[in-house]
C-alpha cells in the first residue's frame, strides 16, 4: 500500500474529513460503475455509494490503516447493492413494484440509433444476469465485465480464487443457454 494512502487512511480514522475525501475520490467512478451493473440503474447505483461511503465514514474507527482501502470500499459498495436487490424483490413479491427482472439498464452514452438496434440484446442480457442467483452475478459483473483479475474478487468476495472461477463459468454458461432460448 502507497505511504499516501495509509497516512490518509490514519487522518480518516482520527475524523479528517478532508483526508476522507481524497481518499474517496479515485475510487468513486469504479465503485459506481460496479454498482451501476449490480442495480441496472445509476440513479439507485448513486444512492448505494452514497451510502456505502457514509457507512464508511460512520465506522472508521474499525479501519486498519495498514490495509488497502479500495477493496473495503467495494465490499461496502457491493453489500449496500445486496440490500437494494432484497428490498426491490420484497417490494415486487407484496406487489409495490414492477417485477425487477423487467427492468432495463439505463444508459448515459449511446444515441438513440444505437439503442434501438442494442435495445432488445441488452434487455435480455439484463434480464439474464438479473435472474442469476446473486453470488453469480457478482463474480461475473466483477470479473468479466469490471475486469477485475479472480484473485481480487476472492478477497472481495471472502472466497477462493476457485470459487470464483466456477461462479463465473456457471454464470457465463447460464447467460449463454438464457439468450440461446430467447
Amino acid at each position: 500500500m502507497e505511504d499516501r494512502e495509509a497516512s490518509l487512511l490514519r487522518k480518516v480514522v482520527a475524523g479528517d474529513r478532508t483526508a476522507f475525501s481524497q481518499l474517496v475520490a479515485p475510487a468513486t467512478p469504479r465503485l459506481l460503475a460496479t454498482a451501476t451493473r449490480v442495480l441496472g440503474s445509476r440513479s439507485e447505483a448513486e444512492d448505494a455509494v452514497q451510502d456505502a461511503l457514509a457507512s464508511l465514514w460512520l465506522n472508521r474507527h474499525r479501519v486498519d490503516p495498514a490495509r488497502p482501502i479500495e477493496p473495503l470500499m467495494t465490499t461496502i459498495s457491493l453489500n449496500k447493492c445486496r440490500d437494494r436487490l432484497r428490498k426491490r424483490k420484497a417490494a415486487w413479491f407484496m406487489g409495490f413494484a414492477a417485477d425487477p427482472a423487467s427492468e432495463t439498464v439505463a444508459s448515459e452514452e449511446p444515441s438513440p440509433e444505437t439503442m434501438a438496434a442494442n435495445g432488445d440484446a441488452l434487455r435480455r442480457t439484463r434480464k439474464a444476469i438479473d435472474a442469476m442467483p446473486v453470488k453469480l452475478a457478482e463474480a461475473l459483473i466483477l470479473v468479466a465485465i469490471d475486469g477485475r483479475s479472480q484473485r481480487e474478487v476472492a478477497q472481495l468476495l471472502g472466497t477462493t480464487e476457485k470459487a470464483v472461477e466456477t461462479r463465473v463459468y456457471r454464470a457465463r454458461k447460464i447467460l449463454k443457454e438464457k439468450l440461446a432460448l430467447d
